[in-house]
């Protein structure tokens, strides 16, 4: 079983920034991949950005037009989405996630999930 932490949300104006951090613990050898999905009130969960490190593989959603980044520090089993140029419509509870399967676009395809972080982008 592997557990997922997610921490780093906040209030942040327009224009700012913010750095999530989903730190793992337990075990699981066949995780190879792990993302960020985030979930607005009554909208669908859609995939924000994902990583399959053994075949440096990394994928944004549209939306994020290089204003994020995603990465792992192996050494501390962490996960960061690095957030940058913030706007209102990016406000949402943002998820980490595992997968044993490759990187995945959907989120039914994730073993694991942490319980989510808010991010609100509002002056």
């Amino acid at each position: 079983q592997v557990q997922l932490v997610e921490s780093g949300g906040g209030l942040v104006p327009p224009g700012g920034s913010l750095r999530l951090s989903c730190a793992t613990s337990g075990s699981d050898s066949s995780i190879n991949a792990m993302a960020w999905f985030r979930q607005a009130p009554g909208m669908e969960r859609e995939l924000v950005a994902a990583l399959e490190w053994s075949v440096d593989s990394i994928y944004y959603g549209p939306f994020v037009k290089g204003r994020f980044l995603i990465d792992r520090d192996s050494a501390k089993n962490t996960v960061h989405l690095q957030m940058n140029s913030l706007k209102p419509e990016d406000t949402a509870v943002y998820y980490c996630a595992a997968t044993r399967r490759g990187l995945q676009f959907h989120h039914y395809l994730y073993d694991y999930w942490g319980r989510g972080t808010q991010v609100t982008v509002s002056s």
